[in-house]
C-alpha cells in the first residue's frame, strides 16, 4: 500500500510519522522549504504545489502505485481566514479542486481529507455527533465546508470514494519526538498551547482569553484539544480500513463519509489553561478580550462513528499534549 500526502506543516509531518511508524509508503508533497532533504523510512518527498498539475503529474506517473491519498494541503487559522479570504478560497477549494480532478484523471479514487469541526453550529450540551447541523462561521470553515460538498458531489458523479476526517484541535507535538533516530525538523502549530509557550518562555506578556461571557460553566470556550499524535493515527486508520470503513458505517454510506477526530472530552479554555500552569508551576498573566470573528461557544467531538468505522480511539490526553511539548523546551 502506498499513500500520497499533500502538506508536511504541523499536522501533515505528524501524519507522516505514524504512516512510517506503521509501515505504509508514504509519498509526500509541500511547497516550503528543504523538503526535498527531509528523511523518513518509507517516505519519499518532494518539494511541490498541489497547484502545479505538471510536477503533480510527474510525480503521479513516477510512484503509479499509489492507492490512497491524504489531503492536508490547506491554509488554516480561523482569524487570518477573516483578513485574507481570498487566499484561503484560491487554495482551499480553487487548487483543491484542481488537484482533486487531477486524480480522478489518473485513475486515483480514494481520498481522505483534512477537514475541521469548524463546520459545525452551535449545539445544546455542545456534543456534535457527524450528523449535527452545519454552519461554518468564517472563510476558512466555510472553505472546508465546500471541499466536503464538491467530495460529496465526485464520489456520486465519478465512482470516487471520500472519507472527511473532521478534526478539531490539535495540539501537543509528535509523541515519540525524543527517541527517534529519523527526525523531521520540528514544526508546531499556532494553537492555544503554542501561545502559552511564548508566554512560558517570556516571548510575549500575557495571554488574551477571547471572551468570559460564553454560555458555558466558566464562561470561557468549550473546546476539544486532541494529542496532535492521535489525530495522526486517525489517519493510518482511516487508510488501513478505508474499505471497511464504509460497510461498517451501513448502507447510507456507500461513497461518501465524515468521522469526527477529537478527544472526545470537553475542556474550557480556562481548564486547559489551569493544567498548563499545573504542569509547569508557571502562573500565566491574563487579560480578557472580546469574542474573536467566527468564534462559537463551543464545540467537542462524539467519536462513536469513528471507533465504529476505522477502529480508532484516542489514547492520550490533554495533559500528555502539554507535557511532550513542554519537554521540547527543557
Amino acid at each position: 500500500m502506498k499513500v500520497l500526502l499533500t502538506g508536511c506543516g504541523f499536522i501533515g509531518r505528524n501524519i507522516a510519522y505514524a504512516l512510517s511508524d506503521n509501515n505504509i509508503e508514504a509519498v509526500i508533497l509541500d511547497n516550503a522549504g528543504d523538503i526535498e532533504n527531509y528523511s523518513l523510512p518509507g517516505c519519499y518527498f518532494y518539494k511541490c504545489d498541489i497547484t502545479d498539475p505538471e510536477a503533480v503529474s510527474e510525480i503521479l506517473s513516477e510512484h503509479n502505485d499509489i492507492d490512497i491519498v491524504i489531503h492536508s494541503a490547506m491554509l488554516s487559522a480561523v482569524a487570518k481566514s477573516v483578513k485574507h479570504p481570498l487566499e484561503f478560497y484560491s487554495q482551499n477549494v480553487v487548487g483543491s479542486l484542481n488537484f482533486v480532478k487531477l486524480l480522478k484523471d489518473k485513475g486515483i479514487k480514494k481520498i481522505i481529507f483534512a477537514s475541521s469541526a469548524s463546520v459545525y453550529d452551535d449545539v445544546p450540551g455542545f456534543m456534535v455527533t457527524e450528523r449535527s447541523p452545519l454552519k461554518p462561521r468564517s472563510p476558512f470553515g466555510r472553505s472546508k465546508y465546500m471541499f466536503e460538498m464538491m467530495m460529496k458531489d465526485f464520489c456520486n458523479a465519478y465512482d470516487m470514494q471520500c472519507i472527511s476526517l473532521r478534526y478539531f484541535n490539535p495540539v501537543g507535538i509528535d509523541h515519540f519526538f525524543k527517541t527517534r533516530t529519523h527526525s523531521l525538523p520540528m514544526k508546531t502549530g499556532s494553537n492555544l498551547l503554542e501561545i502559552l509557550i511564548k508566554i512560558y518562555n517570556d516571548e510575549e506578556k500575557s495571554f488574551t482569553i477571547n471572551g468570559d461571557d460564553w454560555m458555558t460553566r466558566d464562561g470561557t470556550c468549550i473546546r476539544d484539544y486532541i494529542h496532535i499524535t492521535d489525530l495522526a493515527m486517525a489517519n493510518v486508520k482511516a487508510v488501513v480500513n478505508f474499505e471497511r470503513a464504509f460497510e461498517r458505517a451501513g448502507s447510507e454510506y456507500t461513497n461518501y463519509l465524515s468521522l469526527n477526530v477529537g478527544s472526545g472530552v470537553d475542556v474550557t479554555v480556562r481548564e486547559f489553561l489551569i493544567a498548563f500552569e499545573n504542569i509547569t508551576g508557571e502562573k500565566i498573566n491574563t487579560v480578557i478580550g472580546p469574542r474573536r470573528i467566527g468564534d462559537i461557544g463551543g464545540s467537542y467531538a462524539n467519536i462513536q462513528l469513528a471507533q465504529k468505522t476505522i477502529d480508532w480511539t484516542p489514547e492520550l490526553r490533554v495533559e500528555d499534549a502539554i507535557i511532550d511539548r513542554c519537554a521540547l523546551e527543557d
